[in-house]
């Protein structure tokens, strides 16, 4: 096995090193962010970038890249401070891919990526109808990470839309079920499938 140090990762070639540090955490989730523009254009982003920041009250995270080119997901949040996240099943992955092209703020994702929008009541920003796992959230505060210029969106879970058969019955969600992908890096995405579930681990139940 080789070693690689900070120089070295330093010197290699743009992409090369956006490849590498992109990958090498591992397998990361696969979402699209709806969002609707103060102007009622709909909009619709690829992320790997959503985790969990806590279960009560529940919250989940997003990270964004820095505002120096025009971000319409980020700038639809702060504005409207509701949006959603909606997981990406097998047959969604190429139409969601290509959500992360560089569309006009006037355009919707939805439109021009095939995905139809869905609306709950009380509830501003649109579903994607096609996921099979969506959630409504709000806005709750932004973090600025000042060493690279990322912001950390904090959301708060306002509803989930979910078929009562993905759900097991201590609440957790069977994603193989569902067909939910993640991603490698920033283009390459994988199936999902259980292993296998173990109790809640305490010293004294070790089983080696």
């Amino acid at each position: 096995m080789q070693i690689i140090d900070s120089k070295k990762i330093s010197e290699y070639k743009k992409l090369y090193r956006l490849n590498l540090i992109n990958s090498i955490t591992g397998f990361k989730p696969a979402n699209l962010i709806g969002t609707k523009s103060d102007s009622g254009v709909s909009n619709l982003a690829i992320f790997s970038s959503v985790v969990h920041l806590g279960s009560k009250p529940p919250l989940i995270g997003i990270i964004t890249r820095p505002n120096t080119v025009p971000r319409d997901t980020y700038k639809n949040i702060i504005s409207n401070k509701f949006y959603t996240i909606n997981h990406i099943s097998k047959n969604m992955v190429e139409r969601a891919h290509f959500t992360s092209a560089k569309f006009n703020e006037d355009e919707s994702e939805f439109h021009h990526c095939n995905f139809e929008e869905e609306y709950i009541k009380d509830f501003d920003a649109p579903f994607v109808k096609e996921s099979k796992i969506k959630i409504g959230m709000e806005l709750v505060e932004e973090k600025q990470i000042d060493y690279n210029d990322t912001i950390l969106i904090v959301g708060a879970v306002k509803n989930i839309i979910i078929d009562e058969d993905t759900l097991e019955e201590d609440g957790s969600v069977n994603l193989g079920r569902d067909e939910t992908v993640c991603i490698s890096g920033l283009d390459t995405y994988y199936e999902t499938s259980k292993i296998s579930k173990y109790p809640y681990a305490r010293k004294d139940n070790l089983p080696f």
